[in-house]
């Protein structure tokens, strides 16, 4: 069974940036896609991003595109989500999550990570 764990989360000021990550362990992870998502207080869970983590291509939401970035170090069954010129609407627990395909909707994803709060002041 894959576990997830993320981290890096934090406070942080508008226009800054922080790097999660997210650390999985049990298995290898071929024909997997890792997905990063978010959710703030009150609202549904969101799409970030995704990357296959094989082949490494990744797409992003429209709300994130051109400040986000998402990478993987195979090497360490390490997922990255690099986030720059930081929003305050982009506060929100952010969680990564795998599945079994290349899709954006939460309930393909079956194996999640606990979160981390991102909190971006202005």
């Amino acid at each position: 069974q894959v576990q997830l764990v993320e981290s890096g989360g934090g406070l942080v000021q508008a226009g800054g940036s922080l790097r999660l990550s997210c650390a999985a362990s049990g298995r290898t992870f071929n024909g997997i896609v890792m997905g990063w998502f978010r959710q703030a207080p009150g609202k549904e869970r969101e799409f970030v991003g995704m990357i296959d983590w094989i082949g490494g291509s990744t797409t992003y939401a429209d709300s994130v595109k051109g400040r986000f970035t998402i990478s993987r170090d195979r090497a360490e069954n390490t997922l990255y989500l690099q986030m720059n010129s930081l929003k305050p609407d982009d506060t929100a627990v952010y969680y990564c999550a795998a599945s079994q395909r290349w899709a954006t909707g939460a309930n393909n994803y079956s194996i999640w990570g606990q979160g981390t709060q991102v909190t971006v002041s202005s």
